[in-house]
């Protein structure tokens, strides 16, 4: 049974790393469901923004540790993908920020 794409990609990240990645070497960050792999997240962006995905490199997040006053708790584990783009594609999406 196939999973549906979004609930595979969860949110796109945007941050100074992600950006500079995306301009130097056409790459988009994301955060995904910790048990996909990559063949399905590489179907689940190319059906989402309908590019063409070179290469998906993952890696596990580990949440950190966050106190608010006297309480100390965690913010959950998480997964991201680094995805490549083919050289002539492009996700508008980002474009914007």
């Amino acid at each position: 049974m196939m999973k549906e794409p979004r609930s595979i990609v969860r949110r796109a990240l945007i941050t100074e790393k992600g950006t500079v990645l995306r301009e130097r070497r056409n790459q988009y960050t994301f955060e995904v469901a910790r048990d996909a792999n990559r063949i399905e997240i590489k179907r689940a962006v190319e059906s989402i923004f309908s590019v063409k995905v070179d290469e998906v490199r993952t890696m596990q997040m580990r949440g950190k540790e966050k106190r608010q006053g006297r309480f100390a708790g965690r913010r959950s584990d998480w997964k991201k993908a680094i995805v490549t783009l083919k050289p002539d594609q492009k996700i508008e999406l980002f474009e914007q920020v």
